[in-house]
């Protein structure tokens, strides 16, 4: 079996160097000799105590990787301290070089003094398997193999990710939701192996992905912000044993879907207010700012003072009082972030209104009875404190069992139990925000049963009346054409002898004339009689004349063609 071990403090026989240091071990027949190799000299390591070196054959084999234009010394014989006789390179069945036949200067394959084979700028055609025999004093011969790799690489090795946006200090940014793509390729000879790897808060240097090609690629959907992190793509040679590492820091930005949280809060002062917006969920920090205006318009951000803010943070608060507030006044808060589009922001906002208490101005009660005054107050924003006073000095009201105040969700109610007279008077609904105080004056009058009594007959009478001028009117209604005949209220019984007949006319002329009246019957009452004539056609005149001949004889005969009218 052979065992070979290298070590450097540097990459062994690496691209551009002239020397090339490996530290190995012959295997003779079980035992392991240490060697050091260089590019001017083989210096043999001293043997431990029992080891030899006896051989009969290809029996010591040595593992060297070397770069192009690298200078690489391959050992023969490197135990003790004897000095080979006679020492012959053999590759692939051919001589390449022996130390009996002197080497030319400039010789690019030469044999040193120790028997090592010296291969000047080494060449990819350079690789391959090379035996040595050494003569020792005492025709004592040594076999040895020596196996040479050319390596080199990894070469431009590369990255590259996207679509993304580069920070000033290289980091790439995505947004949440994004596709991203990563790319890395190399060069490596005889072979490479790339591997993408990923170090995040979750995870620490899982690979994703690996391939012997010279390139490498793969694809993220919907980026999350757990992949955020650490990606490098490693470029390994397994030859030469060397990597190259590329590492990109990639950051994930984010806002949460809904828009910023506009709030406020009570102060110890009613006339101030603590303005309150959040907005939380965002990496990185979003930029707040409280102003003026609706949203659909930029608050002055350049005013930071006299009631406006500004910070980054998740939450901003403002303090106001009372002399900064007006009734209709918008106040917005707005939030910015990378990661919303150019120019854009997301905010909220309200509309400032004073109190507005409503309720009945004027309430009455009897006194011994329980009364509610209601005040309702719905409108104010911020919402107003609503309480109950009495009295012009707007004494506080102390609930009790003669007061009760309860809330029924805008509005406010006062009862009074056992009202007496020195409930009377006036009450006061109180509304206060910190843009103004409003106030409701309610006028309670409290009254008792006699007062009530003479109130119920005097309701009683003024009905009375009214029934009976309705019953006259009603009355006279009924009886109006007797009285039209000029016959007074008495004599409607007795006058029903009188006879009114009326004939619908064909034409709308009226002749007027004068009404004979029939003679004093003997109750010494007249009796009138009223005839209508219907102005006959020339078709129905004969018909007319027969049917009123028998009234001639009572009644002047009328000209035809007149309309008596009474």
């Amino acid at each position: 079996a052979l065992i070979v071990l290298l070590t450097s403090s540097r990459p062994t026989c690496a691209f551009g160097r002239t020397r090339a240091h490996v530290v190995g071990h012959h295997a003779t027949r079980g035992h392991v000799v240490p060697f050091h190799v260089d590019h001017q000299k083989v210096v043999p390591l001293p043997a431990r105590k029992g080891q030899t070196a006896v051989s009969d054959s290809d029996s010591t084999e040595t593992a060297l990787v070397a770069a192009p234009g690298d200078v690489a010394a391959l050992p023969c014989y490197a135990v003790g301290n004897e000095t080979p006789i006679l020492t012959t390179w053999v590759k692939n069945g051919q001589e390449v070089a022996s130390s009996q036949t002197p080497a030319p200067a400039g010789q690019r394959v030469t044999v040193t003094n120790d028997g090592s084979l010296r291969i000047g700028r080494v060449a990819p055609g350079d690789e391959g398997t090379y035996r040595c025999s050494s003569t020792l004093p005492g025709n004592y011969t040594f076999h040895a193999r020596v196996s040479l790799r050319v390596s080199t690489g990894p070469e431009n090795v590369s990255t590259s990710v996207g679509p993304a946006t580069a920070l000033s200090n290289g980091t790439l940014v995505v947004l949440r939701g994004s596709s991203v793509s990563f790319h890395c390729s190399g060069s490596s000879y005889p072979s490479q192996r790339l591997t993408w790897a990923f170090s995040g808060a979750s995870s620490s240097n899982d690979s994703l992905t690996s391939t012997a090609n010279t390139t490498l690629d793969f694809r993220i959907e919907d980026v999350q912000p757990g992949a955020q992190g650490v990606y490098s793509c490693r470029a390994h040679n397994p030859v030469s044993g060397q990597a190259v590492n590329r590492s990109t820091q990639l950051l994930v930005y984010y806002v949460p879907d809904r828009r910023p949280d506009c709030a406020w809060a009570p102060a110890r002062d009613p006339s101030q207010v603590r303005f309150n917006c959040t907005w939380s969920g965002a990496y990185p920090t979003p930029t707040l700012l409280w102003g003026d205006g609706d949203d659909q318009g930029d608050p002055p951000a350049h005013r930071v003072g006299s009631g406006y803010a500004s910070d980054r943070g998740e939450s901003l608060s403002l303090m106001l009082n009372r002399s900064a507030l007006s009734d209709g006044q918008t106040l917005r808060c707005a939030a910015r972030h990378p990661a919303l589009a150019a120019g854009t922001e997301t905010s909220c906002s309200f509309t400032l209104k004073s109190p507005y208490p409503e309720g009945e101005p004027l309430v009455t009660a009897l006194a011994a009875t329980s009364v509610t005054l209601t005040c309702t107050e719905d409108v104010s924003l911020p919402p107003a404190n609503t309480t109950w006073k009495r009295g012009l000095q707007q004494e506080d009201i102390v609930p009790g069992s003669k007061y009760v105040l309860f809330n029924d969700g805008p509005a406010r109610r006062l009862t009074i139990h056992n009202i007496s007279k020195e409930d009377e008077g006036v009450y006061f609904c109180r509304s206060e925000n910190p843009l103004a105080v409003r106030e409701l004056e309610v006028y309670l009058t409290v009254k008792t049963s006699s007062a009530y009594t003479g109130v119920i007959l005097g309701v009683f009478i003024a009905a009375l009346i009214v029934g009976s001028a309705v019953i006259v009117a009603k009355t006279l209604h009924f009886n109006r054409h007797r009285m039209c005949l000029g016959n007074g209220f008495g004599q409607m019984e007795e006058d029903s002898g009188d006879v009114l007949s009326l004939v619908e006319s064909d034409d709308e002329q009226i002749f007027r004339d004068a009404v004979p009246q029939l003679p004093p019957i003997a109750n010494g009452h007249q009796t009138t009689l009223v005839q209508i004539h219907r102005i006959p056609s020339s078709d129905h005149e004969d018909a007319e004349t027969a049917d009123t001949s028998p009234q001639e004889d009572t009644a002047q005969t009328e000209p035809p063609g007149d309309l008596l009218t009474l």
